[in-house]
């Protein structure tokens, strides 16, 4: 959608509102119709001409008098696309007036739409470097054209937006049909190279490709495809290169320039999910805002990996202990959380689904507005609504801290039993402070001690200096922030000597990154990693990778009693325009259920206590 942003300026100058989703166009792999040929460029030999371009059609000429068509087509080009394009980045005739001959491949001239059209020369040159497509920005109202005629166009040549277009165009002549058949590429890219080569060109991509990225997908229309199953962060796990993760990249518009459409793209049957896939993905490669996009010419048809998990996979053991980032729940409207009363009721609906599907004993929460028991009390009673009166209880905050948000437990306290009061740290390094709880199940037996976190984000600014600053490794900054944070969680294990601890909570850190080694390094085992198979350990997505920053870890004394764990995939998975919010979501995709009820995937971790009765 956001290819060419000169056409934001241009719709907004002519007044343009209207909303229009991308018309897709009927022929598939190739544009195969009749053709005439062109006269060549001036001075210039003609080219080998397909025999399937042999036969001719009528002329038509943008603005041309009767029978003043014809003559209007033959005259000849002075340049190939080829040369205009060049063989490099830039073209080398930017900003002089060139006359050029192609087939029209991707026709974007629609309000709404890119404002033009790309052609490209079916006889392509001896230059692998050279592309031989074309961007020309004339709209319908100019000159409306369609997919498989041949033109002839005027324009000047400039560089937009990284770009390489005909802008303005003062002449379109169309003077037949014509054949285009797609460049066949496959991912990843070779080392070192771009799509330089094929920028305007019909591309066709045969191989499988994932939904790796949809964070624009309501705003934009953009998804973004991956060669080789997902991406993952190069800081979550080993043998991830966060080189080649770009090179199995595929940016995929919509041939739009309509921010938050009232119609997104690849919403039916099913909203798009992260996994799904597409084969034969093929449309012309436009380049904009600093990344190559595919714009596509024919319907995308994205496929189901499976089924949505209506249910977390069953972990063994007699306690469940779980961790959910409740991405803001504030009951204080317009703060960081829902901004109306609708909002906030949608919001509770898709927490309650959540928890009720999550059915555990106790639950660390993050991101819980920091307003006493307003906030978690208000969500419990929401709950015991749903599962029955009593069902859970929340665990008092001894000292929350001063931060907007806080970290909350609730608990079935017919289920298990609080060993003395909850407890925190007053360390200043937590700038929200841990909740510290230990259990009992209510028959008796070993106790457990939940420790509920949530580390400092990887978020930059001015204060992150030193040793918190973004070094470049992926790990962002604040990083010597979260390293302290987990010395001093390691810290507060030991020293009030706490019975079996499991640590857990959106620790903003990757599963390779050093708060999470300096927590193994004390002596504690993430269960993640032990009990969850690698491609499914993830409970994030940013930037188009997924990887897990809600971790639980247990000590030696509880590791040999964890008998299972999972990550319910009901978020990271799911399009943003599925959640709570109202200002650009389309209504008709809400619904009061679990997915998308926040940006982060809850864990499960099943322990097996021996004692009691």
């Amino acid at each position: 959608m956001r290819a060419l942003s000169r056409a934001f300026t241009a719709l907004t100058a002519l007044g343009t509102t209207a909303l229009t989703a991308l018309v897709p166009l009927s022929p598939p792999a190739a544009l195969a119709v009749p053709g005439a040929a062109f006269p060549p460029p001036a001075g210039r030999a003609p080219a080998p001409v397909p025999p399937s371009a042999a036969a001719s059609a009528p002329a038509r000429a943008a603005g041309s008098a009767p029978g003043t068509a014809g003559r209007a087509c033959e005259t000849p080009p002075t340049h190939r696309i080829a040369q205009v394009q060049g063989g490099g980045d830039a073209s080398p005739l930017a900003g002089q007036t060139v006359r050029v001959a192609g087939v029209v491949t991707g026709d974007f001239q629609q309000t709404g739409g890119l404002g033009g059209f790309f052609l490209q020369d079916p006889v392509p040159d001896a230059d692998p470097a050279t592309s031989e497509g074309l961007f020309a920005f004339a709209r319908d109202t100019f000159k409306d054209v369609k997919a498989g005629d041949r033109v002839l166009v005027t324009g000047k040549v400039v560089e937009f937006n990284g770009l390489t277009e005909l802008s303005p165009v003062t002449a379109v002549d169309v003077c037949g049909a014509g054949t285009v058949t797609p460049v066949r590429r496959r991912l990843p890219r070779a080392a070192g190279t771009t799509f330089e080569p094929v920028e305007g060109m019909l591309v066709a991509f045969p191989e499988r490709l994932t939904v790796t990225d949809h964070y624009n997908l309501g705003r934009y229309g953009e998804i973004t495809l991956s060669s080789e199953g997902r991406l993952y962060q190069p800081t979550d796990r080993p043998g991830v290169d966060a080189a080649l993760n770009e090179r199995r990249s595929l940016l995929v518009d919509d041939g739009s320039t309509v921010e938050n459409p009232a119609k997104v793209p690849h919403t039916g049957p099913r909203t798009v999910r992260l996994g799904d896939f597409a084969r034969g993905v093929t449309g012309v490669m436009a380049y904009g805002f600093g990344r190559y996009r595919l714009q596509p010419t024919r319907p995308l048809v994205v496929r189901q990996a499976g089924p949505r998990p209506s249910k977390p996979f069953p972990v063994p053991g007699n306690v469940k202990v779980a961790s959910l980032n409740t991405l803001n729940w504030f009951t204080t409207l317009r703060s960081r959380g829902a901004s109306t009363p609708q909002e906030q009721r949608r919001q509770l609906a898709k927490l309650v689904s959540a928890l009720k599907g999550l059915d555990a004993d106790a639950v660390g929460l993050m991101e819980v507005e920091n307003n006493g028991p307003a906030a978690v009390g208000a969500l419990v009673d929401a709950l015991n609504a749903e599962a029955g009166a009593g069902t859970y209880a929340a665990a008092a905050h001894p000292a929350p801290g001063t931060d907007l948000i806080h970290v909350a437990m609730i608990y079935k306290p017919a289920r298990l039993r609080p060993v003395g009061p909850a407890r925190s740290s007053a360390d200043p390094v937590f700038r929200r402070p841990p909740l510290i709880q230990t259990f009992r199940r209510v028959r008796g037996g070993e106790p457990f001690t939940v420790i509920v976190n949530h580390f400092k984000s990887k978020g930059c600014d001015a204060a992150a200096t030193g040793p918190d600053a973004d070094r470049g490794d992926g790990q962002g900054c604040y990083n010597g922030e979260r390293v302290r944070q987990a010395a001093a969680t390691l810290g507060l294990v030991k020293s009030l000597r706490l019975p079996g601890p499991l640590v857990l909570g959106d620790l903003n850190a990757y599963g390779e990154e050093e708060p999470i080694h300096t927590l193994e390094a004390g002596g504690l085992t993430s269960v993640s990693k032990r009990f969850i198979p690698a491609r499914l350990r993830y409970s994030y997505l940013y930037d188009g990778r997924s990887g897990e920053l809600d971790h639980a870890l247990v000590g030696r004394d509880l590791i040999g009693r964890v008998t299972g764990a999972t990550i319910w995939h009901i978020n990271a998975d799911e399009s943003r325009i599925l959640d709570y919010n109202t200002e650009y979501n389309p209504p008709d995709l809400y619904r009061p259920d679990a997915f998308r009820s926040s940006d982060h995937d809850p864990l499960i971790v099943g322990l097996t206590l021996p004692g009691g009765r």
